[in-house]
């Protein structure tokens, strides 16, 4: 085996180990279903006034056998059918498929005092996510072996000694061999310029959020798009790497970035963009001096920047959103320091991707079949889920319930399941869109503050 080889091959058992799907699964008999559930019911119907389907939204009913959707009745067509099974109604609140984050870090194993699957995962449901793909950035090791990994998908330094920075050239190699097996490679898209000469002129207080986001300028991620938009062209069909598929995460520019990228898809590479709720719920103005929560890579923009990603997500440039959860130790945060040059990055939301996203974007008219489209169809369809991403008949009954009018603060008085609440970014704020339950394999994992009494989790390999 020649030393390319050597390089190549291990990526994908990246691919195996970075795609880890969390679920809760069924158990064939009601006894031991009842730890993994809050309803001890393996038979049942869901109603509401509003299920979002592929083909709209309902009223009506969802029938739920076991792990997986097995009917659909509106309202009109229910002719006595629900008699057959045990009744949850819903009213008013809202039926949607289960959220799937494609991006989220949950440090484990390795650095579990940061989050972990244990806390991660009950905020996630707690949050109305049944699907999560961990990006293994801090994990120690960041795969699930030493031996695994000798090519990395980041294209500016990650802070992390054990997961360096790849290039172009690697991924071209990369992804002839992903084409074979119709993987995706999703990239962080940054590559360093000079940022010691956007600091030369003015007033440069490291406390001052604008500081640090002269460190980390546009032009960083368009060159690296620019860079990555050499290779995409082999995944057009026809083309030596057909097949595969980049997809770039967290989108921060709005302005050159994008362009590429529409014009990259334009041409038929088989490419496509996330950016995050943080991008789109917040401004770099109104981030006050010293408050460090607020650090992300690539940065948080101007308000312009922000009207720009709504409209690009509206009109369907950006096809998906993810969380990016990206949580720490608090003293990384530096917040007595306020240091944003030194402080550790990254926005930790896990919990709220929905109320956000939900509540920023109602002043720009979001349906909910948009929420259903960007948190759960697109990356279903992404992460090669045939089963999740809808309500539909044959697929995993992964459905979360929510009351879009109810409003709450994001205090300490509010539930919270991240490790460390304090970091987060979101915590002070007010949102709308209170998640109620949250069903992943047909069961009951979360209600109202309450989880079941057991995690019955296993990861998905690619394969």
């Amino acid at each position: 085996m020649d030393d390319l080889q050597l390089r190549v091959l291990p990526l994908l058992a990246l691919l195996a180990s970075l795609l880890y799907f969390f679920y809760f699964q069924d158990s064939p008999t009601l006894f031991e279903r009842s730890d993994c559930s809050l309803f001890s019911y393996n038979h049942y119907w869901i109603i509401s006034k509003r299920i979002v389907t592929p083909r709209g939204v309902i009223s009506g009913a969802v029938e739920v056998k076991e792990e997986k959707i097995v009917s659909i009745v509106k309202e009109e067509d229910w002719h006595g059918n629900l008699k057959r099974g045990q009744i949850i109604d819903y009213g008013e609140a809202v039926v949607m498929p289960g959220l799937i984050d494609v991006h989220a870090h949950l440090d484990d194993p390795g650095r579990t005092e940061w989050e972990g699957f244990p806390s991660g995962t009950r905020a996630a449901a707690a949050g109305g996510i049944t699907t999560l793909i961990d990006m293994p950035l801090n994990n120690f090791p960041s795969t699930v072996s030493a031996e695994t990994l000798k090519l990395k998908s980041f294209m500016c330094p990650s802070g992390i000694n054990d997961f360096p920075m790849t290039n172009s050239s690697h991924i071209k190699e990369g992804l002839s061999i992903l084409a074979k097996y119709r993987r995706p490679l999703l990239v962080h898209a940054e590559i360093p310029q000079d940022s010691e000469s956007y600091l030369e002129d003015g007033e440069n207080d490291p406390r001052s959020y604008s500081t640090y986001l002269k460190t980390r300028p546009p032009s960083w991620e368009e060159a690296a798009i620019r860079e990555l938009l050499t290779v995409s062209k082999d995944t057009r069909i026809g083309g030596p790497a057909e097949g595969a598929h980049l997809h770039v995460v967290h989108l921060s520019d709005a302005g050159s970035s994008l362009q590429l990228l529409k014009q990259a898809k334009s041409n038929g590479d088989s490419v496509t963009v996330e950016t995050c709720p943080h991008y789109l719920a917040f401004s770099a103005e109104e981030i006050k001096d010293g408050d460090t929560r607020f650090k992300c890579a690539p940065p948080i923009r101007d308000a312009a920047n922000k009207e720009r990603l709504w409209t690009a997500l509206l009109e369907g440039d950006i096809d998906m959103l993810s969380s990016d959860h990206s949580p720490s130790a608090p003293d990384l945060k530096l917040f007595d320091e306020g240091n944003f040059l030194k402080a550790w990055g990254g926005i930790s939301s896990l919990q709220f991707v929905l109320p956000v996203t939900w509540s920023h974007g109602r002043q720009y008219g979001v349906t909910l079949e948009q929420l259903a489209l960007w948190w759960s169809e697109r990356p279903a369809k992404l992460a090669g889920q045939d089963l999740k991403g809808g309500i539909a008949v044959g697929n995993h009954a992964d459905i979360t319930v929510w009351e879009p009018n109810v409003e709450f603060e994001l205090n300490n008085d509010l539930p919270v399941y991240l490790k460390h609440p304090s970091i987060s970014a979101y915590m002070g704020s007010k949102l709308s869109g209170k998640v109620l339950a949250t069903f992943v394999r047909g069961n009951l994992v979360y209600k109202e503050g309450k989880h079941a009494p057991a995690a019955c989790g296993a990861p998905i390999l690619a394969t």
